[in-house]
């Protein structure tokens, strides 16, 4: 029978690229079930742990608050999902709120876009005034162009270089 390999804490941190004050969090507050410890005191995570880790590190990366995925946690691996159709919601719901988001921010990224090539930032990014941005920019006045002047940007570059 193979021995399950055991990692130190520092290791288990450079294996999820999270950090061993977040990783004792997550034991404190039960996320994490509590680890073996050695005589000396010091942890022992085995690989099923740092799974474990990597599953709390993906979720939050989505934005779910750890109460959300502390019972994706208690859900084994192998589980068919149509035995936890709750689990299922959840997960979808929290996908619509990604989506959403992502909307969100590519009209951020659009209005940006829009100002770079008009080369004006006085306007609101009110999603009133995002719906009715016409595909073609305007043409980009004289004055409005003081924004990337290459007068400016020169007098940048011949202060540094003295």
């Amino acid at each position: 029978m193979k021995e399950e390999q055991c990692f130190t804490i520092k290791q288990t941190a450079e294996q999820t690229g999270i950090n061993e004050d977040t990783i004792r969090y997550y034991e404190k507050i039960a996320l994490l079930p509590r680890v073996e410890r050695k005589d000396n005191g010091h942890r022992i995570y085995r690989q099923e742990d740092i799974n474990t880790i990597r599953l709390i590190a993906c979720l939050k990366k989505t934005g779910m608050p750890l109460e959300e995925i502390r019972p994706f946690l208690a859900v084994s691996a192998d589980t068919d999902p149509a035995e936890y159709p709750e689990l299922v919601e959840l997960l979808r719901n929290h996908r619509e709120n990604i989506v959403s988001q992502i909307a969100s921010l590519q009209q951020v990224v659009d209005f940006i876009d829009m100002k770079l090539e008009e080369g004006r930032y006085r306007r609101d990014c009110s999603d009133e005034y995002l719906e009715g941005v016409p595909e073609q920019p305007k043409p980009v006045s004289p004055g409005e162009m003081r924004y990337f002047s290459v007068s400016a940007k020169a007098g940048k570059s011949q202060t540094s270089v003295r």
